[in-house]
């Protein structure tokens, strides 16, 4: 019979009481409600940007576009990463206590 390796490693890593269980859902939690923020920054990014007249030493193209919309994005992932606007740290308080009532076995 053949074990299929990846199995044990991920079973091996898996938390395995209550307490490392919910610190593991807290720290899922962080992480999505900064990523929520960041694209929400980005939006906002994209907006701003459209309410600017085109115009300016660069002529329009894809790639122009393109990279602008990487800038922006990268810009946001490090505004969230941060403290912040505030938005994933109110979600995070406003969820984490559904975290800290979940029932673990």
């Amino acid at each position: 019979m053949k074990i299929d390796p990846r199995t044990v490693l991920s079973h091996s890593l898996s938390p395995s009481t209550p307490q490392e269980k919910k610190a593991k859902d807290l720290e899922r939690l962080r992480e999505t409600c900064q990523e929520f923020e960041s694209i929400l920054v980005m939006e906002m990014y994209k907006s701003m940007r459209k309410a600017v007249p085109e115009g300016g030493l660069f002529e329009k193209s894809i790639a122009k576009d393109t990279y602008q919309e990487m800038f922006d994005m990268e810009v946001a992932r490090q505004t969230a990463s941060g403290s912040g606007i505030g938005i994933a740290e109110a979600m995070y308080r406003q969820m984490a206590d559904q975290i800290e009532n979940k029932k673990y076995e």
